[in-house]
């Protein structure tokens, strides 16, 4: 991934056993299929089809393309990966989605953000999303970070419940507060989360 604006794409494959590492150039595919099965299921064709492409394009802007990539593979050096990804996180520096402060609004900094933490349904339940979660910590504080955020839907418990067992803590937002969040449906409301990476995590 795009070293230089710190954005990751950390994922586990399947082959034979569960590895978490940084998204590829050929992964682009699999993971728009894994972020759109899981967050849009209901979707048929053709906005299923327009909402992975418009995922795996925003995923390429993060690379660098090499200078002997050729298009569709024919040299040998590229192809599709396909049938590896179970689970997908995106750990980012931006801090689109944190508190600003001060009066002139600043970005915040030391915080990483996670987002778009998905597995994929015939794989859920096998401690990946919690591999996931702690390979993004790690990778938070390899940048010098002291604490990542995240933002969760409160209509799912369940996810709550992973994030709350990882050592992360729901932050209360003020009535009428103009903090930013992730855009989706207006009626989705979401918790702010947090965890100060020296915090141990629990075992559940």
């Amino acid at each position: 991934a795009c070293r230089a604006t710190q954005v990751v794409d950390l994922f586990p494959t399947l082959s034979p056993e569960i590895v978490v590492r940084e998204a590829r150039l050929e992964d682009c595919w699999e993971v728009a299929e894994t972020h759109c099965s899981s967050f849009f299921p209901e979707y048929s064709f053709p906005l299923d089809f327009v909402l992975r492409v418009d995922r795996m394009v925003g995923m390429l802007s993060g690379f660098s393309i090499p200078p002997d990539f050729k298009i569709g593979g024919f040299d040998g050096k590229f192809s599709l990966n396909k049938g590896y990804v179970t689970g997908i996180l995106t750990i980012d520096t931006v801090a689109d989605f944190l508190p600003r402060k001060g009066p002139l609004r600043q970005r915040r900094t030391g915080i990483a953000y996670i987002s778009n933490v998905a597995v994929r349904e015939r794989f859920r339940c096998k401690g990946i999303a919690k591999r996931l979660i702690a390979n993004a910590e790690a990778q938070a504080k390899s940048w010098g970070f002291r604490a990542v955020a995240l933002h969760c839907d409160l209509n799912n418990p369940c996810a709550t419940k992973l994030y709350k067992d990882q050592g992360f803590r729901c932050i209360k937002v003020s009535e009428g507060a103009n903090w930013p969040q992730p855009k989706t449906a207006p009626d989705v409301k979401f918790n702010f989360m947090m965890k100060l990476l020296n915090t141990p995590t629990t075992t559940a």
